[in-house]
């Protein structure tokens, strides 16, 4: 067994116990139904991609009762994986006459390039980062790092060769990604830099408080303190929005 089988596990695991909030062990129905997805061959994203989703919906839904096992986010994932085999039919060569005479061929507002070159771009400065940090600090942002930019390698081979790619599926997968990496680095900040990006964020919004709403003022606020740490510490963000 090599260290990818593990991380797939690892993953998938790590995956449900942040979008549950509290730790949960798996139990051996979980990891009876990882290892029926690995040998059936679900990639890694798409499987994350069908827990993420199975979250979201159980979130909207204002749901009292917390979900305790995996096999909540069974049907998700086999519908994510479906979709994913369905996109594989046809060839690459076929897919690139398709797109040149009709562009909703590949599900995007944006030709396949420019997303692949955004998302190598994305992988080697996350990649950078990893090597930079863990010469310095190995920690839970340099793990989150180089779990990310294994991650992104994996969707990155995804899109070019699916037949007919999606970009909103991409960008699902890709705020899965996101959300990992603003874990990280609020994890990674200091108390000082929380603090003086809180200030920061404070009175930037000042003027605008009594016009908001507490839950809209929260929310802008912790956007806000995402966006000013992971600057400070050069973690680029991988939604299609940001592409160059």
């Amino acid at each position: 067994m090599d260290l990818n089988y593990f991380s797939y596990f690892s993953e998938i695991e790590d995956t449900f116990v942040r979008r549950r909030g509290k730790h949960l062990l798996l139990s051996p129905m979980d990891w009876a139904l990882i290892e029926s997805w690995k040998e059936r061959g679900v990639p890694l994203h798409v499987a994350l991609r069908g827990i993420e989703h199975a979250f979201e919906s159980h979130e909207s839904k204002k749901r009292k009762r917390s979900v305790k096992t995996l096999l909540y986010c069974q049907e998700e994932v086999e519908a994510q994986y479906a979709e994913w085999l369905e996109s594989r039919v046809g060839g690459h060569e076929e897919a690139q006459q398709g797109q040149q005479e009709n562009s909703e061929i590949t599900k995007s507002p944006f030709p396949r390039a420019a997303i692949l070159a955004h998302l190598a771009d994305s992988r080697r400065i996350l990649e950078q980062l990893a090597r930079e940090r863990k010469q310095t600090n190995e920690d839970e942002l340099n793990e989150a790092l180089t779990r990310a930019g294994s991650l992104l390698a994996e969707i990155e081979a995804d899109y070019a060769t699916a037949a007919l790619p999606d970009a909103r599926k991409l960008e699902d997968s890709l705020s899965g990604l996101e959300r990992m990496l603003d874990d990280a680095v609020r994890a990674a900040a200091s108390d000082n830099e929380l603090e003086s990006a809180h200030a920061e964020i404070d009175s930037q919004l000042k003027p605008y408080k009594r016009h908001m709403d507490k839950g809209a003022y929260q929310q802008t606020r912790d956007s806000l303190l995402r966006k000013l740490v992971r600057a400070k510490l050069g973690v680029p963000r991988l939604s299609l929005f940001f592409m160059k």
